[in-house]
């Protein structure tokens, strides 16, 4: 409610479009020197008095408390809406003028729920875009927003802002930020099954990037245990979607296939185009692991196309990646040339994970056509993009390679160099770089 002096102004300009007097805004349940009073600011009204002056007024208890319009509120959710659902289709771009639009609006009027659902939208607008600073200082302005709400109601913000830490290739601290909140969650009795579900799918992906799978296996459990309690279908689509990382890392194809199935049939049902890619990224994921690169390449073209469509830059290098590692098994390797070319320019800013695959694929290639130096160069340039990120099941795998090419061009000990390096980043997975696991909260 605003100021007695700031709602005395709007009574008394209210009543004076009317044309009504003090005495006719009174009667009958309150006198006009009451009136006079309140719109002097000299007395606070209650809410019974308010109402009664709205109804005489032609307007609302709160339009006349606050100064906002009846139906800003209403109006501003249904924006909200119709920005998600540009987003959710893969319009990244026209999602994010409209959460702006509304951004603005929510904060000329103090409405902080809508600024929070502004930003968040905004949020995952620069993740679609690969603008990964920007996505970080809209997910940090909401979680300030939000500050004094519990935990589950920031959950969104902290888990964008892991994202965008994710694709900046800055692993450790993404799982700080997820590790943290699901202890958080657990030892404040705040055990939402939502917001666990949320975070516990989104800490799978780092967890087996940095070679923590057990890790990864007992978070993608807990998600599915919760998953009865969840009642939005998207996110429960997300979480079959990274659990299935989880089933190809144990090897475990069938169920990997059968959990995207899931994803897949509930992004189709609520129109979800950009998650729908996601799903045929995975897809000609399993398919290349069981050695059907011919189905894997449909799956993969496909996922880039949507993709690309809707402007995903750094989720469309990530495919490109995949899609060009298919293309070199089926020994079409100036195609796949040409896919990671351009992918070793995203360098350190944006992408350096993705740029180190890039670099990792272009070595391969060079071995295989017999170019030991240029296969050498791409390897080191590819050991020092990732050498921050933390993704120690790439970097092992690196280092192998390496050590391998120069074990056969005679550098023994450079070799075995590179090999001890690689097991460095193997050894104990996922102690050397995290601490603690979290434990998981009692629902």
């Amino acid at each position: 409610m605003d100021e007695p002096a700031v709602i005395g102004r709007r009574v008394q300009r209210l009543r004076a479009q009317l044309g009504l007097t003090q005495r006719q805004l009174a009667e009958p349940a309150y006198t006009p020197a009451y009136v006079s009073t309140l719109e002097s600011g000299k007395v606070r009204p209650s809410e019974a008095a308010l109402r009664h002056l709205a109804g005489r007024l032609g307007t609302t208890y709160e339009e006349l408390a606050t100064g906002r319009p009846a139906r800003l509120v209403t109006e501003l959710r249904l924006g909200l809406t119709d920005a998600q659902r540009a987003l959710a289709t893969g319009e990244a771009d026209e999602a994010a003028v409209h959460y702006r639009q509304l951004l603005t609006e929510a904060e000329l009027h103090g409405l902080d729920e809508e600024r929070a659902e502004a930003l968040l939208g905004l949020g995952d607008c620069a993740l679609e875009t690969g603008e990964l600073e920007d996505a970080v200082r809209h997910f940090e302005a909401c979680e300030r927003i939000l500050a004094a709400e519990p935990l589950p109601r920031r959950a969104r913000a902290v888990r964008g802002r892991a994202v965008a830490h994710i694709l900046a290739g800055e692993l450790r601290y993404a799982c700080y930020l997820l590790e943290s909140a699901i202890d958080e969650l657990g030892t404040s009795g705040l055990a939402d099954p939502e917001a666990l579900v949320l975070l516990y799918a989104a800490v799978i992906g780092p967890y087996l990037d940095m070679g923590a799978q057990a890790r990864a296996a007992r978070a993608a459990e807990l998600a599915l245990a919760l998953a009865p309690q969840v009642s939005d279908p998207a996110l429960v689509a997300g979480m079959h979607r990274q659990v299935a990382r989880t089933f190809l890392a144990e090897g475990r194809l069938a169920d990997a296939d059968a959990s995207l199935a899931k994803a897949q049939s509930i992004y189709r049902q609520l129109r979800l185009r950009t998650d729908l890619a996601h799903c045929h990224w995975m897809r000609g994921y399993v398919y290349a692991q069981e050695g059907e690169l011919d189905a894997a390449e449909q799956e993969l073209r496909t996922a880039r196309d949507m993709l690309a469509a809707k402007r995903a830059a750094l989720f469309t290098a990530q495919v490109e990646v995949e899609l060009a590692d298919v293309l070199r098994r089926l020994g079409r390797h100036a195609e796949a040339m040409e896919l990671l070319t351009p992918l070793t320019e995203l360098g350190d800013q944006h992408g350096a994970v993705h740029a180190g695959g890039a670099h990792r694929l272009l070595g391969l290639i060079c071995e295989e056509r017999g170019e030991t130096e240029s296969a050498e160069e791409h390897y080191v340039t590819a050991l020092g993009l990732l050498e921050r990120s933390g993704a120690s099941g790439d970097m092992a795998d690196l280092c192998r390679l390496l050590g391998d090419l120069l074990r056969r061009t005679g550098r023994v000990e450079a070799a075995l160099d590179a090999y001890r390096t690689g097991l460095g980043h193997r050894a104990a997975p996922g102690t050397t770089t995290l601490g603690p696991a979290p434990l998981p909260p009692r629902i």
